[in-house]
């Protein structure tokens, strides 16, 4: 198992530089014990960087993960030794945290307007998508929900990020709105994103620390992806 360093909470998603050991190399990988890399999954993209050491210096290409393991990927694993510093590309992961805690705003927005859930989304530095259904957007109500996510935003609203029981969000939240009903049963202890007065949801990704930093929402483009189903891209603005 690897230590997720950023897991913890939302002061911990602004690690930028690690010390950890490596436990195993394969043919284009290596698996440290622990990393502040978020790997590949959720709809967010891996972080990218590098590892260094006296004298030496191999670049993180991507990051998976498979049963609680991160591979990190690069070039020679053989030339990386045991003990390694770990070094984000901290522009591109912050674009992601921004991005990130923006989606939630987004479809929070849209839910509440007009009771459509998120049923996909990807996320990227410089854009975003999220799919939702069932809804058919209007340009009027695209309108609304930029107009409506920019007023949210301008509270500059804390984030907080920790862990719940799942009974006790049960009890709380709005289980359609926050996706909690798509979460297997088995999973009891959830780590769960907070915005201040406005949404309370499971999600392992990273985020900002305060809405202040992300700036305002654009819809760019609105596509039909089927029956009742509709995929809305967006970018930020300062």
């Amino acid at each position: 198992m690897t230590e997720m360093l950023y897991m913890k909470d939302v002061d911990s998603n602004y690690i930028r530089e690690f010390d950890a050991r490596v436990l195993e190399r394969g043919f284009d990988f290596v698996v440290l014990d622990r990393t502040a890399f978020y790997p590949l999954g959720g709809g967010q993209p891996s972080d990218t960087g590098h590892l260094e050491w006296p004298g030496g210096k191999a670049e993180v290409r991507e990051v998976t993960k498979k049963e609680g393991v991160r591979h990190h990927l690069v070039q020679n694993p053989d030339i990386v030794p045991e003990i390694v510093h770990g070094v984000l590309n901290w522009e591109r992961r912050y674009a992601h945290m921004k991005m990130h805690t923006a989606q939630h705003i987004v479809s929070g927005v849209v839910y509440d307007l007009y009771k459509a859930r998120t049923v996909g989304n990807q996320l990227y530095h410089d854009r975003s998508r999220i799919d939702f259904a069932p809804v058919k957007f209007t340009d009027e109500m695209l309108a609304e929900v930029e107009r409506k996510c920019n007023e949210v935003l301008s509270t500059g609203a804390k984030v907080e990020i920790c862990t719940a029981a799942r009974a006790e969000l049960e009890q709380t939240v709005d289980s359609q709105r926050a996706n909690l009903d798509l979460l297997p049963k088995s999973v009891q202890d959830l780590r769960v994103v907070k915005v201040e007065e406005f949404d309370v949801c499971p999600c392992a990704g990273t985020h900002v620390r305060s809405l202040a930093e992300i700036g305002k929402v654009r819809i760019t483009k609105c596509e039909n992806k089927g029956k009742d189903r509709e995929r809305v891209t967006y970018e930020l603005v300062a």
